[in-house]
């Protein structure tokens, strides 16, 4: 199919200043005269309709001899053009071929381009989530040293309410023991004045001195009771205020505790993305291996269809050659005898 621009006028003109040069108007001579565009079918067919209307017009003058050396030279034009023809199929064959060829390479390098780039965002991405996991491990060590503080301090507070308990038992026995002294003693007096009292009457002086002498005891040991009784009371204030605080601090452990679990599931889920990111871009690394196999497998395809095109332009020109020494030699024996007779 001829190109635009390309009609019966543009392919006389052409043909008409080969002619006027005095040089032969063949399909590859008007093709270069009209810039190299046009097809060789189409100028061939102009060429033919050219020729026919000029053989037409020159037909009444013509002599013998101009018409065997028309015949002879239209006949070695067309021997010429069937020769043409084949090659002009196979350039199209190898046109096609590479076009072909030319966009699946297009296509492959597009693709390893896209690969590539999608590489490029795993690699971010997988950096990013390390980065993540090592903040998150960092924060988990420091929760880990603070819950050991304070498993510490856990055991510290243990420890010191141990021994308040224990001083709460010590006050309790020395409670203990000085109500049964007093009591003891409040028997023993009480004893004793009844038997003073029926013994004689006349020790009662002695016997109220030694009352009030008891009393006064009594006294003292009242106001020990009563210290005794104030520590016991400020020790269980004390230890009511432990076990609270003993409260907070197992609280703030469960805590610690609870946010070490999530920690912990975040990390694994943190390694479960990490593990997958890294078998995406083994999967990513091996497409992109193949891709630049088969872009290698089709680099060496295109240099064996250009070594291919490179001999099928050498077997054309050989092909032009031959069929342009064929026709010269038939050229000049037909206008010989023409000249001859």
């Amino acid at each position: 199919m001829a190109r635009g621009g390309v009609n019966k006028a543009v392919v006389q003109t052409a043909r008409l200043a080969i002619l006027a040069r005095g040089e032969h108007p063949s399909i590859d001579a008007v093709r270069i005269e009209m810039g190299n565009t046009g097809s060789k079918t189409t100028i061939h067919r102009y060429l033919k309709e050219l020729d026919d209307r000029d053989e037409r017009l020159s037909a009444p003058h013509e002599q013998i001899d101009d018409e065997l050396t028309g015949l002879v030279a239209r006949l070695a034009q067309r021997l010429k053009e069937q020769a043409q023809e084949p090659i002009d199929r196979a350039e199209a064959r190898f046109e096609s071929q590479r076009n072909a060829l030319e966009a699946q390479l297009a296509e492959a390098i597009d693709a390893q381009a896209r690969l590539k780039q999608q590489l490029e965002i795993q690699h971010l991405a997988l950096a990013d989530e390390t980065a993540t996991l090592q903040s998150t491990r960092s924060m988990l060590q420091t929760e880990q040293t603070r819950n050991a503080g304070l498993n510490q301090a856990l055991s510290d507070f243990e420890l010191r309410l141990k021994d308040k308990d224990e001083q709460i038992r010590s006050l309790e026995e020395k409670h203990l023991h000085a109500r049964d002294a007093l009591e003891h003693y409040r028997n023993a007096i009480k004893e004793q004045r009844e038997q003073e009292q029926r013994r004689h009457e006349g020790q009662l002086q002695q016997v109220q001195m030694e009352l009030r002498q008891a009393q006064q005891s009594a006294l003292v040991r009242q106001d020990e009771i009563t210290q005794l009784h104030r520590d016991n009371e400020r020790l269980l204030t004390e230890n009511r205020g432990t076990l609270r605080e003993l409260s907070l601090i197992q609280e703030q452990l469960k805590q610690i505790n609870n946010r070490y679990q999530q920690l912990l599931e975040h990390s694994n889920h943190v390694d479960s993305d990490r593990t997958l990111l890294q078998e995406r871009l083994r999967v990513a690394l091996l497409e992109s291996h193949s891709l630049k196999q088969t872009v290698s497998e089709q680099t060496q395809t295109n240099k064996q269809l250009e070594l291919s095109l490179a001999k099928a332009e050498a077997s054309l020109q050989a092909l032009h050659l031959a069929s342009v020494t064929t026709t010269e030699p038939d050229t000049q024996g037909a206008s010989e005898p023409a000249k001859d007779d």
